[in-house]
């Protein structure tokens, strides 16, 4: 009777695995989730080995849950059932709050901040230290920081990670933004802020460095409807948003250089208003070294920006202040070779930096 039900076992787990790996055939492997940014499985390797061991069962799993037939439309079913059927708080470590997807980042890692103070006054103390830099660091705290706990999901500690870190930034001036920004500054299915609410917050970095800030803009919408990373990844039907830039003539007569591929970009990619993430307009998106040089300047006052992806859209709020803008995202580029690019002499620095970022520095060098 046992060896009969073993037989039943593996007989219906073959015909489920065949099934399973049929339709996946017939309809084909997608190489990539358009939806949620990323890579999808493709079918393991299946040899006596990775089966005795357990890899290929594993590696299948994940293939199926990939690769099914209608898998966005489960999806979406799957997170509407956790959040409204059985009124989850969560899905995924995703929530739909006050019309805004928030994701759950949480704990606070104190390790994580210890690395990018070691990451960013290494920089300080190999390029900075005996010039005339001026030096500064700023936090932009995510969307976490004023959705989360309100709502009663866990929330990274935003006090202390501001105290720790900075603590670890001796010798450098702090510009507090978190009393300056607001919910409303951010997309509503997206981890970023808006380029239209930054005006003020852009404001108050420039009167830190000593500068003023006193250019007009047009605002200008994107024709097609923003979905953010968050949209794709829960997968509910939230409605889309719009997406302005700010630009005028002083933008528009900048002069940007791309090192990473070494070719001329704009301040706005329009190129990249119709991609996979709309958001990547500005500053065509996360490259390693980008030059902003503006011919309209009156003054030959320089910036150095250490930055991730919410520094795109927030540095050409700041150009008119300076004749040149240097931006480096050390998450692409190692900081130990920027003296070969960057002759560090007498610029205002600015550390730019999200809570986001900062709570996982593994991707600094």
């Amino acid at each position: 009777m046992e060896q009969r039900r073993n037989r039943i076992t593996v007989i219906t787990m073959a015909i489920f695995l065949l099934t399973v790996s049929l339709l996946c055939w017939f309809k084909g492997s997608d190489k990539y989730s358009e939806a949620e940014r990323r890579y999808l499985k493709d079918f393991p390797e299946l040899s006596w080995t990775t089966v005795m061991n357990g890899k290929f069962m594993s590696e299948f799993e994940n293939y199926t849950q990939d690769q099914f037939p209608g898998r966005d439309a489960l999806r979406g079913l799957k997170s509407g059932v956790a959040l409204y059927v059985f009124a989850g708080m969560d899905n995924n470590d995703l929530y739909y709050r006050d019309g805004y997807i928030g994701k759950i980042e949480y704990p606070y890692k104190p390790e994580a901040i210890a690395h990018a103070t070691k990451v960013f006054t290494s920089v300080a103390d190999k390029y900075l230290k005996d010039t005339d830099c001026k030096v500064y660091y700023s936090i932009i705290p995510d969307k976490g920081y004023f959705l989360a706990e309100e709502n009663g999901y866990l929330a990274m500690d935003y006090a202390l990670l501001e105290e720790e870190f900075c603590a670890g930034m001796d010798g450098m001036t702090y510009i507090d933004l978190f009393d300056v920004m607001e919910l409303d500054d951010f997309y509503q299915t997206d981890t970023h802020w808006r380029q239209e609410k930054l005006p003020e917050v852009a404001g108050v970095i420039a009167n830190a460095m000593g500068k003023e800030l006193n250019a007009e803009y047009e605002c200008i919408a994107l024709d097609e409807p923003f979905y953010g990373v968050y949209h794709g990844q829960l997968a509910l039907p939230v409605a889309g948003e719009t997406l302005y830039y700010l630009d005028n003539e002083e933008l528009a007569g900048c002069y940007v250089y791309d090192y990473t591929n070494a070719q001329e970009i704009a301040i706005y990619d329009m190129e990249k208003a119709t991609g996979a993430d709309p958001y990547e307009i500005y500053l065509s998106g996360p490259l390693s070294l980008i030059t902003i040089e503006n011919p309209s300047a009156d003054t030959d006052a320089e910036l150095i920006i250490f930055r991730d992806s919410f520094g795109s859209s927030i540095v050409p709020l700041l150009v008119e202040d300076y004749a040149k803008i240097t931006l480096v995202d050390i998450r692409y580029i190692y900081s130990g070779v920027l003296g070969n690019y960057i002759e560090f002499e007498d610029q205002d620095v600015l550390f730019l930096y999200s809570t986001l970022v900062l709570n996982n520095s593994e991707t600094l060098k």
